[in-house]
């Protein structure tokens, strides 16, 4: 199924150069099970063709983005974990993982905020917790902005780069978009693999009490 909707994302794109980013990376932030980078990888592809341009498809893709990060806090924000009654919320961002998930928000702060834009499987969730936790949200567009700023151009950059070493290598367009996209599942798995793991670990015990004078 993955593999069917990664061709379907690559066909979409290819006709629409910048509509189709835009949309795409939009669903992702209701649930579109893709991960973002992949959209970003054909980005890099489609400017090394040269059918886009490198800073108007980096602004399309950072602001398709930012408003899909802004639906599921919204959804937290407004509607809290009351959401999550619902059959559709709850397939999408599975209630056992928002314990540890607060958490690490409790003991990080700000700064897991802005890992979030980095570790794909926690995304729509952590939005969503970050909503219902009432961050305001010119703080969450700043905090998830800084992240889209350092992963968006980033990740378009490398892509048509590393087409351009494939190009060199003698491979074809289509494989090496496929290489590209393949290479970002590949460490997306990784990373959602990482990320369950961690949050299936214990909280480490509280340190012991010092007795008090008079016990």
């Amino acid at each position: 199924m993955l593999e069917s909707l990664q061709e379907l994302v690559q066909t979409y794109i290819h006709q629409f150069h910048y509509l189709g980013p835009f949309v795409v990376l939009l669903l992702c932030g209701v649930g579109l099970p893709l991960p973002e980078e992949v959209t970003l990888v054909a980005c890099g592809y489609l400017m090394h063709e040269g059918k886009v341009e490198f800073v108007p498809v980096s602004l399309v893709c950072s602001a398709a983005i930012l408003l899909g990060d802004s639906i599921p806090y919204w959804l937290g924000r407004v509607y809290g974990m009351r959401a999550l009654q619902g059959r559709w919320v709850r397939r999408v961002l599975h209630p056992e993982r928002f314990a540890r998930l607060e958490e690490k928000f409790r003991t990080h702060g700000l700064w897991g905020t802005f890992v979030l834009r980095f570790m794909p499987g926690a995304r729509l969730a952590g939005y969503f917790l970050v909503g219902s936790m009432k961050m305001s949200f010119g703080r969450f567009l700043l905090i998830d902005g800084l992240g889209v700023l350092v992963s968006v151009p980033s990740s378009i950059w490398v892509a048509s780069y590393a087409a351009g070493k494939l190009a060199e290598g003698g491979h074809g367009g289509w494989v090496k978009l496929a290489i590209l996209i393949g290479i970002v599942l590949v460490l997306a798995v990784v990373g959602r693999l990482a990320t369950r793991r961690s949050a299936s670990r214990p909280p480490p015990p509280p340190p012991p009490r010092e007795p008090v004078a008079g016990e």
